[in-house]
């Protein structure tokens, strides 16, 4: 039986989700024209969404203030925050889930980390508190394009990220939590099954015959994989916003 409200749809049955950064943007930019075209002409055959780790109002200056009424689905914070046709669902939140107590320690221990690590740059914002995560970024999220191209640079060559993923890990053994790099500057710490599979709960009473999920950090430890590798979905993995376009063209006719 088709959903009512995606009946009008060539394929109601079939759903396509989306990473932003590096996927549908490049990362922290905005969305092409010919990408938004790319998704009007794929909305009109099958159900599309998009999950992102960034809270709702970075995405909507990455894909434009009317995303909303653009995608079938919005997921922010990986879907602890998430909107159906416009309208939002219930969500969820790390405090609660965390409690002060320990959260005191792991900021505590994070910001005590980044001061004693050796960058080239420093600039604003390291530890970000969202809804459903706490991001953290060595280098700061006030870095401009420029300075955070040099810092996935000079992270490539130091592993920044990935030995201050272990130091957690090491610090925090009994808390369930998953550290999940993405993005060029940052990552994410959230509890374990937060990760971009936890939208998939917000879809599945619409029942679902197809999910395809196209993103780019779909190696293990980046913040797709979960979701890429995910039994329910199909998994695309991308290198951009034309490596997209030029897979759903192909794979949707469009």
């Amino acid at each position: 039986m088709s959903i009512p409200e995606f009946a009008y749809k060539e394929k109601p049955k079939t759903l396509v989700l989306f990473d932003v950064d590096g996927t549908l943007t490049p990362a922290r930019l905005t969305i092409s024209p010919e990408v938004k075209e790319t998704l009007q002409k794929l909305r009109q055959k099958v159900v599309i969404g998009f999950v992102g780790g960034s809270d709702l109002s970075k995405q909507l200056e990455q894909l434009g203030s009317d995303v909303l009424d653009q995608f079938d689905y919005a997921f922010s914070e990986n879907g602890l925050t998430a909107y159906r046709l416009g309208k939002e669902l219930a969500s969820q939140s790390f405090i609660d889930w965390i409690g002060e107590e320990q959260y005191n320690k792991l900021a505590k221990f994070i910001l005590q980390y980044l001061a004693n690590i050796d960058l080239p740059k420093r600039r604003g914002t390291f530890l970000e508190f969202r809804n459903g995560m706490i991001n953290v970024s060595p280098i700061g999220r006030n870095a401009s394009t420029a300075e955070r191209n040099e810092f996935e640079k000079f992270d490539k060559e130091h592993q920044v990220r990935a030995k201050f993923v272990e130091a957690l890990k090491k610090e925090f053994p009994n808390l369930a939590l998953t550290y999940s790099i993405g993005g060029q500057i940052s990552f994410d710490v959230f509890p374990t099954g937060w990760d971009k599979t936890y939208c998939l709960r917000h879809v599945e009473k619409d029942g679902f015959e197809e999910i395809h999920f196209f993103g780019d950090k779909t190696a293990k430890g980046g913040n797709d994989y979960e979701i890429y590798v995910d039994d329910r979905t199909i998994g695309h993995s991308v290198t951009s916003p034309d490596d997209t376009v030029r897979i759903l063209k192909e794979l949707f006719d469009l």
